[in-house]
């Protein structure tokens, strides 16, 4: 009978332990992929589940479609580097070092794929990071030079020091490497996370060859202050360099290789990248069309509309083939079955102006600029069509990856997961965050200045060469043509945001040191640059 109680025993204690083996292979199993998906100076405007009217994004909708749309999603920093290094960090461009895209970024601090890996998770990223050194925390990275170019593109991979040429066009080529690395490069043992980045829409908007005559037929409606004449404002929107009538150049942005007046625009130079057919298609797209322009002698609000046209069109036509790529992906993950436990995003590095306040480009704390498209699908947790209206930030990416990771964040990172607000299993948010700005004097002229922003308020300090504020109501004027910081009406809402913006600095370790220590810096590289060229 003892002999029959002991092998009982053993058998309940064997059972134990294989269905506690099962349990833990089933948990490792269920930890979800990460596929972030970053575009670049893609304007939540020229995303139609924003419902701009202004273009057709139906594999990005599905996104939003099956998941949850972010209509406050914001930057800490509206510039291509200083915004990759926050996503990595979770920290502040002035905490994580890289304020401008002129300082060099640290890969030796910690990231959040650096975690991952350790955790048990494969990494990648393919595409543009513009963060130079080699990237830290991947198990296979391609990474673009620089900015990247649109046609012919080099390439890094796996830090090899080696630029590549790949022939083709940029888009294609990253959505084919990412497509390769998760059909036949990754372990399909261990969950992942990738970083899939396009360079597009980023200046200066070359379409992919099957797209060069998309929209030819249509003529676009500029915004309502295209033609803005910064009354009402202060010196930073009127000393700006970012009017896509008066500062976008015929050759680079326009695509003329000889301008109205007759003289070369040096267009033919970025053509001599191209290999003989792209030559031969693009100047067939484009030839009859800018020839057509300068036929009709367009002079004054009808040449600026023209420019505004030219400009918005090429604009959409790179995002369609960022759009066709994200459906290519997409479409991936559902026939390998790794829909449901796969956490998809879709953002950009900052905001853009599609010709607000007569704009392009972006680097202001101004709301085109300042808020960013985000869109999150995962099926086991966000209810599809979800809409969030808090202000969430790229300074929670890193906390929010880690924590559907089932990692703890390091207490250096200062965002916060939005896991549980998506989810809705808690509404409980922050209300006020924060923004810097830190480029100038530099490219577009854009002062440098900081922040805070609540739901409906936006406080802004503009500095260095002068020392003016900024104050608007969002509510009352969401586009921000009116600067209410000396308006009495609104003085106790004043003192309240100078204190909510003192307290977030303090929060976050921000100062007015802080400020001057990067500035000299930066002067200190601009000074290094012109001697450079002086010698040369």
């Amino acid at each position: 009978m003892i002999k029959k109680i002991q092998l009982l025993c053993k058998l309940i204690i064997l059972c134990i332990f294989f269905s506690s083996c099962g349990n833990l292979s089933k948990t490792d199993s269920d930890k979800p992929n990460i596929l972030f998906i970053m575009s670049d100076d893609h304007a939540y405007q020229a995303i139609s589940a924003y419902g701009y009217g202004l273009n057709e994004t139906p594999n990005i909708d599905r996104i939003a479609d099956e998941g949850a749309l972010f209509t406050r999603a914001c930057v800490t920093n509206s510039i291509c580097a200083p915004s990759r290094a926050v996503l990595l960090t979770g920290k502040h461009s002035f905490i994580n070092g890289k304020v401008d895209n002129v300082q060099p970024f640290d890969w030796n601090q910690p990231n959040f794929p650096k975690l991952m890996q350790a955790n048990g998770y494969q990494t990648a990223m393919i595409g543009k990071i513009h963060l130079d050194g080699e990237p830290q925390g991947f198990d296979f990275s391609m990474v673009l030079r620089g900015q990247g170019h649109y046609y012919n593109p080099e390439f890094m991979v796996n830090g090899s020091g080696k630029w590549e040429q790949i022939e083709g066009y940029c888009t294609d080529i990253i959505t084919d490497s990412m497509l390769d690395w998760l059909k036949n490069k990754r372990d399909p043992n261990k969950p992942f996370c990738a970083l899939y980045h396009q360079k597009a829409p980023h200046r200066n908007w070359k379409p992919a060859q099957e797209y060069l005559n998309l929209y030819d037929n249509k003529t676009f409606d500029p915004p309502a202050n295209y033609f803005d004449d910064y009354e009402g404002r202060g010196s930073a929107a009127k000393e700006q360099e970012m009017q896509i009538d008066g500062h976008a150049r015929w050759g680079h942005d326009f695509k003329l290789l000889i301008d109205p007046d007759g003289n070369p625009t040096g267009f033919e130079n970025e053509l001599k990248r191209f290999n003989e057919q792209q030559r031969k298609d693009w100047l067939a797209a484009y030839t009859p069309k800018n020839d057509a322009m300068k036929a009709q002698q367009l002079k004054g609000k009808e040449l600026g509309k023209w420019k505004f046209n030219r400009y918005i069109k090429d604009y959409l036509r790179t995002i369609k083939s960022v759009d066709d790529g994200v459906g290519e992906v997409l479409d991936y993950l559902k026939e390998a079955g790794l829909e449901e436990n796969t956490i998809v995003i879709y953002t950009s590095d900052q905001g853009f102006y599609l010709g607000e306040h007569g704009w392009f480009d972006k680097r202001f704390m101004y709301e085109e600029s300042f808020r960013t498209p985000l869109l999150v699908r995962f099926p086991k947790e966000i209810q599809p069509g979800t809409k969030i209206n808090k202000l969430v930030q790229n300074l929670d990416f890193a906390p929010t990856f880690l924590d559907y990771a089932g990692i703890t964040a390091p207490e250096e990172m200062q965002g916060e997961s939005f896991r549980d607000l998506v989810s809705g299993k808690n509404s409980e948010w922050r209300d006020a965050v924060y923004y810097t700005y830190y480029e100038y004097p530099s490219v577009h002229m854009v002062k440098r200045h900081y922040g805070v922003a609540t739901e409906r308020y936006k406080l802004m300090h503009f500095y260095y060469d002068i020392d003016e504020w900024e104050m608007y109501d969002l509510e009352t004027d969401p586009s921000e043509m009116k600067n209410i910081y000396n308006d009495p009406a609104y003085a106790q809402v004043q003192k309240d945001l100078h204190t909510k913006l003192q307290e977030l600095r303090s929060y976050y370790g921000d100062s007015d040191e802080n400020d001057q220590r990067f500035l000299k810096a930066y002067l200190d590289h601009q000074e290094k640059l012109r001697k450079k060229r002086a010698a040369q």
